[in-house]
């Protein structure tokens, strides 16, 4: 008959004086390990102890808040009911291992390391180290040391089913040898064998090529501009979940010959390979299973001289991936955005490469969202979400060109960052009201925010989610102005925002949002307005600033 024992925790406590209290000890988070950590400790382990014992009564110790000393995590998936990281819905998000379209059961089999919040912490549970005689305890233990100085004695306590009752494996001559097959192996390995290639791809490894052709292996290459002059770089590779934009200068002394030769200009030289699915698939290249052939979504026309004109330049390339976890990439399509080129001497152009990862099977209304600025609160320095009808996007700040005047591209607002910028605005129609309709679009940009998002995952479909931003238009009455066209000069968008939630976890969200107007008259320059004068331009500065 077979019983199973269960074995009981007994921790011994030192008597301490009457009236005298175990001191909580804060989170071990930040604490100081004076010990390694030695597991289960044995019957008779000694640990630290105070060398006097003034006193003979004993006093209960008070066990504080479960927590996690040091950086200990555990690799279970799905872990935590809300992910934070996942910033990119329908995409695996990099290091961020609770990302569900990762489809990863060991993230860290992928990723190098685990962005923080992304993983449960181990539980412990702690006393005060001079509270305690001896421990033989199965869980493992260590003594940490928080910022007072003060000595915590911690007890590992996560997942106690399986740590406390203990069955331990036997090894007798009928199991020896099946357990000498499944962890038995040679003590050195050659360094003349050859490695074999990982069984799947690490966030960050270049990515396989194979052109079936010439029976030549490659890697998945995404120039980038190097130098001053930001000229192409056609080394750089890939990396795997690593989704990026790269832009880059080609500089050509005749044109007229590298326009039907260069292959960087002739859209078939970015797919004409295959692309593995997995590492492996090198061990085995006539198996097209581990190979993924690279789809275009449109016809690309190949570059063609007419004239005076190369035609069909290639300058924009984007690939679009799907991946499925350690399964590795499944889809592969390319797009191509192309450019006529006028032949003449030193001509240049600049070419974009954009490589985007989804997950595979992944629905594109999931990717149309866009980016999450946080999951749920917002994430310091990313953009803050605007909505205009149903449309999200980000609210931007002006953008001056090398000469000073008013460019196309805008800046980012950043949430938690001040940034003010300016620029000179240059019009030719001066009446009033088409002057202020100029200025108050170029401040606001082109589509005017109406609402701006409460948190940094707010959805567009729901209305609750966003908070309307208050503004109020320069008005001629205020200034005691009534001949006098009255302008804006400048924008200031205030961003009221604030802690809630749990303080061990706050999420940062948006109160309300404010654009003031800063107004000014332009009574001296009235004669201006007047049509019969022939005013070719009229040059105003504008500024803008943003506090949140």
């Amino acid at each position: 008959m077979f019983t199973s024992q269960l074995a009981l925790l007994h921790v011994f406590f030192l008597m301490v004086p009457e009236g005298v209290r175990p001191q909580p000890s804060p989170s071990p988070s930040g604490a100081v390990s004076t010990q390694s950590d030695l597991g289960p400790r044995t019957q008779g382990e000694t640990l630290q102890s105070s060398s006097e014992v003034p006193g003979v009564s004993t006093v209960s110790p008070t066990v504080v808040t479960p927590s996690a000393p040091g950086n200990r995590t555990v690799d279970l998936f799905p872990v935590l009911p809300i992910c934070v990281c996942d910033l990119t819905p329908g995409a695996c998000d990099m290091n961020c291992c609770c990302d569900r379209d990762c489809y990863l059961l060991h993230p860290r089999t992928v990723f190098s390391f685990c962005l923080p919040g992304s993983v449960r912490s181990s539980s412990w549970v702690c006393v005060d180290n001079s509270l305690i005689f001896r421990s033989n305890s199965p869980f493992p233990s260590r003594v940490f040391m928080d910022s007072n100085g003060i000595k915590q004695f911690c007890v590992h306590v996560n997942n106690s089913k399986l740590t406390y009752f203990q069955k331990l494996q036997k090894v007798n001559a009928t199991s020896f040898q099946a357990l000498a097959t499944e962890f038995g192996g040679e003590s050195f390995t050659s360094t003349f064998q050859t490695q074999s290639p990982p069984p799947f791809y690490r966030a960050g490894d270049p990515i396989l090529t194979y052109f079936p052709k010439w029976s030549v292996i490659g890697l998945l290459r995404q120039p980038a501009g190097v130098g001053a002059g930001g000229l192409c770089a056609e080394s750089n590779p890939a990396g795997f979940l690593e989704s990026k934009s790269t832009t880059c200068a080609r500089f050509f002394k005749n044109l007229a010959d590298s326009c039907t030769l260069d292959p960087t200009l002739n859209a078939a030289s970015y797919h004409n390979f295959t692309v593995l699915k997995v590492p492996r698939g090198l061990s085995d290249l006539q198996n097209t299973k581990f190979q993924v052939p690279v789809t275009p979504v449109s016809q690309a026309d190949s570059p063609l001289l007419a004239g005076n004109t190369c035609q069909n330049v290639v300058s924009q390339v984007i690939y679009e991936i799907e991946t499925n976890g350690t399964f590795g990439i499944q889809k592969v399509s390319i797009g191509f955005g192309q450019t006529n080129l006028t032949v003449e001497p030193g001509t240049s152009f600049q070419q974009h490469f954009i490589i985007h990862f989804r997950a595979f099977q992944q629905s594109t209304a999931a990717s149309l969202t866009g980016f999450r600025s946080g999951n749920p609160g917002y994430i310091a320095e990313k953009p803050l979400l605007a909505l205009t009808g149903d449309r999200r996007h980000s609210m931007t700040l002006l953008q001056s060109k090398g000469d000073g005047t008013c460019s196309i591209k805008r800046h980012e607002v950043q949430f938690g960052v001040n940034a003010i910028s300016g620029c000179k605005l240059r019009l030719k129609r001066v009446d009033c009201s088409h002057l202020q309709r100029e200025i108050y679009r170029t401040l606001h940009g082109s589509p005017r925010p109406e609402h701006v998002a409460i948190f940094g995952n707010a959805d567009p479909a729901q209305k609750g989610e966003w908070t309307r931003i208050l503004s109020r238009n320069c008005s001629v009455s205020a200034m005691h102005c009534t001949s006098c066209c009255v302008i804006p000069v400048s924008l200031e968008i205030q961003i009221l925002w604030a802690y809630v939630g749990l303080q061990s976890n706050p999420q940062a969200h948006v109160s309300g949002a404010r654009f003031l107007y800063h107004c000014q008259p332009i009574q001296a320059t009235l004669k201006l307005l007047e049509p019969t004068l022939p005013v070719k331009c009229l040059e105003i500065y504008i500024s803008q600033m943003a506090l949140n």
